[in-house]
């Protein structure tokens, strides 16, 4: 029994890598992202899938319903599990703010032993996110699925299929937009393809 997964990063928001989105509301996808996400849209029309997923946040809806408005219609599933990190009272701070706070140096050290202010580790966030995967792989058996969700999210399922430390994020790189594919099964899982960019 194998099911495979795209995971795909949602497409850029206005001022991506400006500051740190987090869960703050209200932040949805941008020219350019909407763009990038109707090229995602046609380059998925190529891949046969039975369900799609995604995170709460708006961005990630938005790049998820263009996936969806390429091919023929199929409902988007909201999953809390896909969710971007709570970073608790870091959400929306500017660099400039965070590099200030030794919490956030510590965070970006030694991730596994880091929780943020009044959000969660990213431990937390890697046993959500496989949990979603493993009740998926059940749900699909020999099947394919779409998670749409967040850098940081992806990385914690790609550190898991890799058998890497958690603190192995800086060496995985997952743009806007990207493809990452895996595949699970009762053996464990392998990586098809990482960072996938549509150009």
């Amino acid at each position: 029994m194998t099911t495979t997964f795209y995971l795909v990063r949602h497409a850029a928001h206005d001022n991506v890598g400006g500051f740190l989105a987090g869960r703050t509301p209200g932040i949805r996808l941008g020219v350019d992202g909407r763009a990038q996400a109707e090229r995602l849209g046609q380059r998925m029309r190529r891949e046969q899938f039975d369900a799609i997923h995604a995170s709460p946040r708006e961005r990630t809806q938005e790049t998820a319903q263009a996936i969806v408005a390429a091919r023929e219609p199929m409902p988007v599933h909201t999953a809390p599990e896909l969710d971007e990190v709570d970073f608790g009272e870091w959400s929306g701070g500017t660099w400039e703010v965070l590099n200030q706070d030794q919490r956030w140096r510590n965070w970006n050290s030694v991730r596994s032993l880091a929780r943020t202010p009044g959000g969660e580790s990213m431990l937390d966030v890697q046993w959500r996110v496989l949990g979603l995967m493993e009740r998926l792989l059940a749900e699909h058996p020999e099947g394919r699925v779409v998670l749409v969700s967040h850098a940081d999210i992806i990385k914690s399922a790609v550190s898991y299929v890799l058998g890497l430390p958690i603190d192995a994020w800086p060496r995985l790189e997952v743009s806007p937009a990207s493809i990452t594919t895996v595949v699970l099964g009762d053996w464990g899982g392998k990586l098809i393809t990482l960072n996938e960019v549509i150009d």
